[in-house]
């Protein structure tokens, strides 16, 4: 299972009830923290987001409405006697203004916070059993990075009346899953493990393309991806202030999910100019129909036979 749970999805300022930038991407029993705005470990409260289970945080770039609430949700973690070690994915710099926070405070972390660069090139930054997580470079004012999830599910599907037929006893059937083959112990001969099993389900992958000027070269980063965020702070009307900003305006959005070949579009990075979000909605849907809003507090299901939608 796969799923992105919303925490916040306006762009700089806070307004009309929306929050800076946060989701929860949880992949079987693990949680990640992508992005860290201001308020952030609120809106986990709110959500009832249990944040001893979070291993990873990703932090994408170092505009405040999507790292300011770091330091904070660090700090509570402490104060909650966390052990557990945490690791940190971003821009060089967020470990020296973390370190610096903390000093200043003469807070003394019971836990181990590893700090992992992201290559500017991008690559994979975790290898987990549940997931593989890679970073791929955006188009921003300052170094930026987007993430993708590719979740694993290592088990092959038992065709059982032909290892039976083959003479596999029950007992190997868990190895023959997890792609063993079988080697009888009698003649020596071995069944390949292709003769029994077919290829397991799709696991279920997603990426989060975090503020970026509309580049279509992204495109090269998505393939095979299901279901993409992707910022559409702006409106096609004020196309020109996204440019100068290096943002995205919601028709963008659906032509970068076009072209990359996903089945859905979840936008978000709302401007607070806008009150209303259903604009967005109408902009990007006659480009890319399967498109919906990051409302906050909805948990989005990854599901890669279909439509990615709210739990």
């Amino acid at each position: 299972m796969l799923g992105i749970t919303i925490l916040g999805n306006n762009s700089a300022i806070p307004a009309f009830g929306r929050h800076p930038t946060a989701q929860i991407v949880t992949v079987a029993d693990e949680l990640f923290l992508v992005d860290c705005g201001e308020g952030t470990q609120m809106r986990m409260s709110t959500f009832r987001v249990r944040q001893s289970r979070i291993t990873h945080i990703l932090i994408s770039h170092l505009h405040g409405d999507h790292f300011y609430g770091l330091t904070g949700l660090i700090n509570t973690m402490n104060l909650l006697n966390r052990e557990q070690e945490l690791h940190i994915h971003g821009p060089a710099p967020v470990e020296s203004v973390i370190n610096m926070h903390l000093a200043l405070a003469n807070t003394q972390l019971r836990f181990t916070i590893h700090y992992h660069t992201n290559p500017a090139e991008g690559g994979i930054i975790h290898q987990g059993a549940q997931v593989q997580i890679s970073c791929f470079p955006v188009t921003h004012r300052i170094p930026c990075w987007g993430y993708r999830f590719d979740a694993r599910t290592g088990r092959r599907k038992l065709l059982v009346e032909k290892a039976k037929s083959l003479g596999i006893p029950a007992e190997f059937y868990k190895k023959l899953v997890q792609g063993h083959d079988y080697e009888n112990p009698a003649t020596g001969a071995c069944i390949r493990n292709e003769w029994v099993t077919e290829p397991g389900p799709v696991p279920p992958s997603y990426a989060f393309c975090a503020d970026t000027l509309f580049n279509p070269a992204i495109a090269g980063y998505l393939q095979g991806v299901h279901t993409i965020y992707h910022e559409s702070t702006f409106l096609e009307s004020e196309a020109d202030k996204a440019a100068i900003r290096f943002h995205s305006t919601a028709r963008q959005a659906a032509l970068l999910a076009k072209i990359a070949g996903v089945k859905c579009l979840l936008l978000g990075h709302f401007s607070s100019r806008y009150e209303t979000l259903e604009p967005f909605l109408e902009e990007a849907t006659p480009i890319f129909p399967n498109t919906l809003l990051a409302w906050e507090g909805t948990t989005f299901l990854v599901r890669p036979t279909a439509v990615s939608k709210p739990a």
